[in-house]
């Protein structure tokens, strides 16, 4: 994982918007319904490549390639893995169920994005690296045009999987993660092989509370999320920590999100997972007060940052002297050299979905790399 010591590098958390063609593609693909394979292919071919010269354009270091053949995610593991089939019933977080005419408004506004979700029915293993080496493929190419400083392929981690499709197979959650945790080792490591940092995305952390774990303790939530923190661990152990960052975040969509998890609840358990790199959200309004959490925490030396700057559910883009601002704060914690400046979660979390238009998230990450200039100018004594 590439870091800096004379300025702070940009990055973001991974999906970014699709074109009508890519998300026509990979719908009817799900559906079946995908007439000309070969063509499809050359489509996302094709997005890959433009999407991460859009990335470099806009003055992002760190790119993905936009999660651009994947519907969601999480759900994109039923091409990859084998044990999932059919749909399961819809679970609304606990803040959206408090506001009833909230979530209605959602729903008939196009706010709550339709796909299948499956549910485990079998016996997890490896059933086709084709899609991922078709990723790797894409990535590769693209990268060799636009040049940036570093690269990441954002993978799902068993965690939030167990969160989006329920188990009806094994014995137990804890057999679940396990054969997940084995079934997706394959994937990271493919990923770190290919040259590629590896980015796992781990909402059951905190958005979890919310759904999966609405009905628990706060002390039985701590064990169950502890228990996906060490499944994580168990499917990274042959890579190395420096290889690696994590996401977290609870819930890319706008809502009242008076029932998220506090980070001083979050961090700790975050903080035992290997990856090297933490992003979390740090810019929307119900959690930009936190930073006060990591100044009082004990941040291993060795951990890098990665708070999110921007807001990913609002077309508002931030002046770049507020992104400034907020990267300073994590800068004056743990060390210039120890923060990348972020965005909360990723900008189309779902193909075809996503509340801030397409040239805004683009604005929005330009912003970030200005904000970052700003910041970086300040941090080391060159501000004019």
């Amino acid at each position: 994982m590439k870091t800096s010591t004379d300025r702070i590098l940009t990055s973001h958390v991974g999906s970014l918007p699709r074109s009508k063609a890519v998300s026509d593609g990979v719908f009817a693909q799900e559906r079946g319904e995908l007439v000309d394979a070969s063509a499809f292919r050359r489509t996302i071919a094709e997005a890959v490549t433009a999407v991460v010269e859009r990335q470099v354009k806009a003055g992002v270091d760190i790119v993905s390639d936009g999660e651009m053949s994947k519907i969601s995610y999480a759900t994109y593991i039923k091409d990859r893995i084998t044990g999932f089939e059919g749909d399961s019933p819809r679970n609304p977080p606990k803040d959206l169920e408090a506001f009833p005419g909230f979530l209605e408004r959602q729903a008939k506004g196009g706010g709550t994005p339709s796909y299948r979700r499956p549910k485990c029915v079998g016996e997890i293993q490896v059933k086709d690296m084709g899609p991922l080496e078709e990723d790797i493929e894409n990535f590769r190419s693209a990268l060799q045009i636009a040049r940036p400083v570093d690269a990441f392929m954002n993978a799902a981690s068993p965690g939030v999987i167990a969160l989006f499709q329920p188990n009806e197979y094994y014995p137990s959650r804890e057999a679940y993660l396990q054969a997940l945790a084995d079934a997706m080792r394959a994937e990271y490591e493919a990923i770190v092989e290919a040259g590629f940092v590896l980015q796992l995305d781990s909402p059951d952390l905190g958005l979890g509370r919310h759904m999966m774990f609405k009905d628990k303790s706060e002390a039985e939530y701590r064990r169950l999320a502890e228990q996906h923190v060490h499944a994580l661990n168990e499917a990274v152990r042959n890579i190395p920590a420096d290889r690696m960052r994590l996401h977290v975040c609870w819930g890319n969509y706008e809502g009242p999100h008076h029932c998220d998890a506090p980070m001083e609840t979050v961090l700790p358990i975050a903080l035992k997972a290997k990856p090297q790199a933490l992003l979390f959200e740090a810019a929307n309004p119900r959690h930009a007060h936190e930073w006060e959490v990591f100044a009082a925490a004990e941040i291993p030396d060795d951990k890098i940052l990665v708070p999110g700057v921007i807001d990913s559910t609002t077309n508002f883009i931030e002046h770049p002297r507020l992104i400034a601002q907020r990267i300073e704060k994590f800068a004056d914690i743990v060390g210039r050299e120890r923060v990348i400046a972020g965005t909360d979660c990723g900008f189309s979390t779902f193909a075809g979905f996503g509340a801030v238009d397409p040239d805004i998230v683009y604005a929005k990450l330009a912003a970030l790399s200005e904000g970052a200039a700003i910041a970086s100018g300040r941090l080391w004594g060159r501000a004019t």
